[in-house]
């Protein structure tokens, strides 16, 4: 059993888990969860924002905006009333996606003299103008965007990142010292993907054919258009393909499937997580990332760790920031320079001839990558920054 993360004369941490934060994102799931775990105590003010928007770089329209930005209007007052009427706390927390949640918290919480701690998941400008090209560096809106990230992990006590190289690259872009930006991996809902049974096919297991499964965003970052060269590169080969995704890239992806017409590869918009995992289960390899961008560099996606949970043969990219997880590729893992579609369709024959009838690989000795593990990774950072709960209001 974990020990009990201290607060405040002998009570556990106490943590304010505030704003418009996506309960849609595992990430937040696991970081309110493994908060729970590590024995803090989590209140929650919260107004659902974001929770139908998937790709919140995709809203588009004056009329979607609008809509948004009234239900913000509404949505912060009530939230910041809430907010000065909580219990007493020792740290208040603002999740992804959460900029804006941060200015209009940051006075509150001066008032209250309660450190305010950030997970910047990720950059709005390197996501929109430095990774997908939406915007131009030189449109004004970019010139905003900048301006708002520039100011957030100033105004925070406490920011943090998905990985280190993430973090580091982000402290060069925005010009923050070296170490500033802590970190807290992703990891993986165990509930949601751990593996089950002995990992050998039995029956009829052995004789489905050899799949290669892909889900996520069609964003450059995931390099869905790599995935489907290689299935073009292998087309005379006994493998199945199936990608689940849709996005910024999807009409250009159709196009390319459409193109090299690959009766063995299917794709489907959408997954419920329950499906998801019965296709985890189904497949033989899973695919991670292949984007050739500095983003891509720099963070380790879901499906990583998702697939170690659920010990799934991988392929994907080599990156430092995968690095940081696997510093020494286990055997069931294969890494692959990005871009590469001739080096992931061979990937995909080595993992074909190692794995005949097998689809679960042996217990891996990685870093703890679990709820608890990400909460304990939290709880420290958390820690450190209050002094182990020096501050309350």
């Amino acid at each position: 059993m974990r020990p009990t993360a201290p607060g405040v004369a002998g009570r556990p941490l106490r943590v304010l888990l505030w704003g418009t934060y996506d309960t849609g994102k595992p990430r937040v799931r696991l970081l309110r969860e493994g908060l729970r775990r590590n024995g803090a105590e989590v209140l929650e003010v919260h107004h659902p924002l974001w929770d139908a928007i998937e790709d919140k770089s995709q809203v588009r329209g004056l009329r979607r905006w609008l809509k948004l930005a009234a239900n913000a209007a509404i949505a912060y007052p009530r939230l910041v009333w809430r907010y000065l009427r909580a219990p007493p706390h020792d740290v208040v927390l603002v999740a992804y996606p959460g900029l804006l949640d941060l200015f209009v918290l940051r006075p509150f919480a001066w008032a209250r003299r309660v450190p305010l701690a950030w997970d910047w998941f990720l950059s709005a400008y390197d996501t929109i103008v430095l990774d997908r090209r939406l915007l131009s560096p030189r449109n004004p809106a970019a010139w905003l965007i900048r301006a708002l990230e520039w100011s957030g992990p100033r105004l925070a006590d406490v920011t943090f990142m998905d990985t280190a190289a993430h973090a580091r690259r982000m402290e060069q872009v925005f010009g923050l010292p070296e170490g500033r930006i802590g970190r807290v991996w992703v990891g993986a809902e165990e509930a949601r993907f751990s593996a089950g049974g002995d990992g050998v096919a039995h029956g009829d297991d052995a004789a489905r054919p050899f799949t290669v499964l892909f889900y996520g965003q069609f964003i450059p970052l995931h390099g869905a258009d790599v995935i489907v060269e290689a299935a073009a590169a292998l087309r005379d080969h006994d493998v199945d393909w199936l990608l689940v995704g849709t996005g910024q890239e999807a009409a250009r992806i159709d196009a390319a499937l459409a193109r090299h017409a690959l009766p063995r590869v299917r794709r489907v918009d959408w997954m419920p997580y329950a499906e998801l995992r019965d296709a985890m289960a189904g497949a033989d390899v899973v695919l991670g990332i292949f984007g050739t961008s500095d983003k891509a560099a720099s963070v380790i996606p879901n499906k990583v760790f998702q697939a170690a949970m659920a010990r799934r043969p991988l392929i994907t990219r080599d990156s430092p920031a995968l690095r940081e997880f696997l510093p020494d590729a286990p055997p069931f893992v294969s890494l692959v320079p990005a871009g590469d579609a001739g080096a992931l369709a061979a990937a995909v024959l080595r993992a074909k001839a190692m794995l005949p009838g097998t689809r679960i690989v042996p217990d891996l000795a990685l870093a703890p990558f679990d709820t608890a593990a990400i909460g304990c990774q939290l709880v420290e950072l958390l820690q450190r920054a209050t002094g182990r709960g020096a501050h309350n209001a």
